[in-house]
């Protein structure tokens, strides 16, 4: 199974950089994270949920961060296995800077599945890997726009209420609350939901000509019997 695409993020690439190697970033933003934790140097544990159709299940394993090049980024082996099955793979990410100075951020991942959850198929397999990338794309996303700091001004008019002074000099910035403020990863309920969503999306196509099929079926059953 083979993940690769481009994405565009608004910030710069140093940011980035230190976001995709914060681990605290990191389990807010895979979906279905339960828990990430250091092992070692640029060596992560945790504990992931999965559900493939009607295969679900928890994963443990690890993720080792090789040949960094900061900030232009690196190269990642990962393992796991549970009750669904186990995954192995290997992948990068590169960093490079767009033209309206944020970052652009490349990613390929090769991985190997197996057991239960390589029973499902190859389409099925494909289409959930399209939908959790998204989804982590999303929340890294989400991670990055709460590390961006604010004019100090105006995190005193949103303290207090009122509004802030325009005749004032420019105010420095100030971050606006690190990791506390940093959205929360989101529940077990609402990952299943989206991902539901997005598997729709996926297979809607499908859908509509399974229906459309389905239809042609009873009318040429009632055609039939009238």
């Amino acid at each position: 199974m083979k993940i690769k695409g481009s994405h565009t993020l608004a910030v710069p690439r140093g940011v980035v950089w230190e976001a995709i190697l914060d681990p605290e970033v990191l389990s807010r933003t895979l979906p279905g994270c339960e828990d990430m934790a250091p092992v070692g140097d640029n060596r992560f544990r945790g504990k992931l949920k999965m559900k493939v159709g009607p295969v679900q299940g928890v994963f443990e394993g690890g993720v080792e961060l090789l040949d960094l090049d900061p900030p232009n980024g690196y190269s990642l082996k990962m393992d796991g296995k549970g009750a669904p099955g186990f995954v192995n793979g290997r992948g990068s990410l590169r960093l490079e800077d767009s033209d309206d100075g944020g970052t652009l951020l490349h990613y390929e991942i090769d991985a190997q599945v197996g057991g239960r959850i390589a029973a499902v198929g190859q389409r099925l397999l494909d289409s959930s890997a399209r939908v959790l990338t998204r989804q982590g794309l999303q929340g890294l996303e989400q991670q990055l726009a709460a590390r961006q700091p604010v004019p100090a001004a105006d995190a005193t008019t949103a303290a207090s209420g009122s509004p802030a002074d325009t005749t004032a000099p420019d105010a420095p910035s100030v971050p606006t609350g690190g990791a506390e403020a940093a959205p929360a990863a989101p529940s077990q309920a609402a990952f299943a939901g989206r991902f539901a969503a997005g598997m729709a999306r996926e297979f809607w196509p499908y859908l509509v000509g399974g229906a459309l099929v389905a239809l042609a079926a009873i009318a040429i059953s009632l055609r039939a019997c009238s």
